[in-house]
């Protein structure tokens, strides 16, 4: 029997400290607020992709990288800039994984990561 095909995406990450975390990701990042969950806050990342943040003590931001596809690299590092956002690599060309990228964090520590696909292959599917 064929499975319904799955129709959005959510990844969820612990922070302790909900408030901090909410405020980077509408006003610095400007990620639309899809569901206020009271101790979970989830935003839009794109058509049907999401990221959510949910309150826990002692989170730790450990081995995650969260990363933002965009054909506009340096504009979003010039936007990051503007709201007082340190780079932790300036955007650059990878040619092993063909992209181009740049990586900052936010409040909690996790990596993050703008980009763009300079691969003509990538998501062929679509």
């Amino acid at each position: 029997m064929k499975q319904t095909p799955f129709t959005e995406q959510i990844t969820f990450l612990y922070t302790a400290d909900l408030a901090s975390t909410s405020h980077f990701y509408e006003t610095v990042l400007e990620l639309p607020l899809a569901l206020d969950q009271g101790g979970c806050r989830i935003y839009r990342v794109g058509d049907a992709a999401y990221l959510g943040f949910c309150e826990r003590t002692g989170a730790k931001p450990e081995g995650v990288i969260i990363t933002f596809v965009t054909g506009d690299v340096d504009g979003w590092t010039e936007q990051l800039r503007t709201k007082g956002i340190s780079l932790e690599k300036e955007p650059a060309h990878n040619p092993k994984y063909g992209i181009y990228h740049c990586f900052f964090r936010d409040p909690n520590g996790y990596l993050l990561e703008i980009q763009r696909f300079e691969d003509p292959a990538w998501d062929q599917s679509r």
